[in-house]
């Protein structure tokens, strides 16, 4: 039935027909369209705020997975770290020991990475936090595995060099031993044979007859070659390398120059009774970085085990040396 409106007519008692104008059917469609417009706007406000659009759904299941994709790098992170870790100790404890070398300091390894806004460009949005907590332990993880990767390049470079090590430590017995019975007074405290006082003997001394060969004890440089009527009287230092240095005192003459290449076994000098010396007899040290050290640690390319124990019993029974 169309819409048809009609107006009351008193002067002929009738209802006469209202013809509606342009103006007025154009307000008329305008308030329609204007309040179907409203009453759309009102569903899509509350079908938005109780459901989701497709594209919504979408970016959820992204975020989600995203989410469980950063649980899943954070435990991998987390065992890299342990990987580290263990990394780290054997590095220290183990083969820095065998080549006697300093550990890495922890302030290298656990050192702070880039500057005061290294991470802004990630920072302002809702997952921010997550963000830059991640790529933090990603950073340092980085800053550990190259320190590591730094420290095992010198490792590796200790090792090739290690051959080299092992013939120049002082690991023999300075003079023709056989027996052992030319081992005189040990490392420690001893008496003095002029003073008669109780004076620490800072290495080991070896009775032989004047002239006897003298021996150095590891590859090395002739340091010096030293005359004097006092104290160590003719004697010889020798360079060996990695902190190491080794003294022959109370000589009678030498058999090097200083600046000369000797190899292990080499005669370098001969027993006499230079300097403070009350008979013949080989005065021997041995330094590691600029610290006396007892030299009987010191003979394994010459010892076995029984002789060993044997030389430390025999080493320790004399209270008197001999310079």
């Amino acid at each position: 039935m169309p819409n048809t409106k009609y107006k009351f007519n008193p002067d002929s008692l009738s209802f006469d027909r209202v013809k509606l104008d342009f103006k007025a059917l154009f307000f008329r469609f305008l308030a329609y369209f204007t309040g179907s417009i409203l009453v759309a706007l009102v569903y899509w406000v509350i079908f938005a705020a109780f459901f989701d659009s497709p594209k919504e759904k979408a970016l959820k299941r992204e975020i989600e997975q995203l989410d469980i994709q950063y649980d899943l790098m954070h435990r991998e992170m987390a065992n890299v770290e342990n990987v580290l870790d263990g990394l780290q100790k054997t590095d220290d404890n183990l083969y820095r020991t065998i080549f006697e070398a300093e550990p890495i300091p922890p302030s290298l390894r656990d050192g702070g990475v880039g500057g005061v806004n290294r991470y802004e460009s990630l920072e302002g949005y809702k997952n921010s936090k997550l963000v830059v907590e991640t790529a933090t332990r990603l950073d340092r993880i980085r800053k550990r595995v190259y320190v590591q990767s730094k420290s095992f390049d010198e490792l590796i470079h200790m090792a090739r060099n290690k051959e080299d090590m092992l013939k120049s430590v002082p690991a023999i017995i300075p003079i023709s031993n056989k027996d052992l019975t030319r081992t005189a007074s040990g490392f420690g405290w001893r008496i003095h044979p002029i003073y008669k006082i109780s004076k620490f003997h800072y290495g080991m001394d070896f009775t032989a007859p004047a002239g006897t060969d003298v021996y150095a004890t590891g590859n090395g440089t002739v340091k010096s070659v030293i005359t004097s009527q006092r104290g160590y009287g003719k004697h010889i230092v020798i360079d060996h390398g990695y902190g190491y240095t080794s003294m022959y005192a109370h000589l009678s003459g030498f058999n090097v120059r200083v600046g000369q290449k000797v190899q292990r076994g080499d005669v370098i000098g001969y027993v006499g009774n230079t300097g403070t010396s009350v008979a013949n007899h080989l005065h021997y040290e041995i330094k590691l970085n600029g610290v006396n050290v007892d030299p009987v640690n010191y003979y394994f390319e010459d010892l076995t085990a029984s002789e060993y124990e044997r030389m430390i019993e025999i080493a320790s029974k004399t209270g008197q040396s001999f310079d």
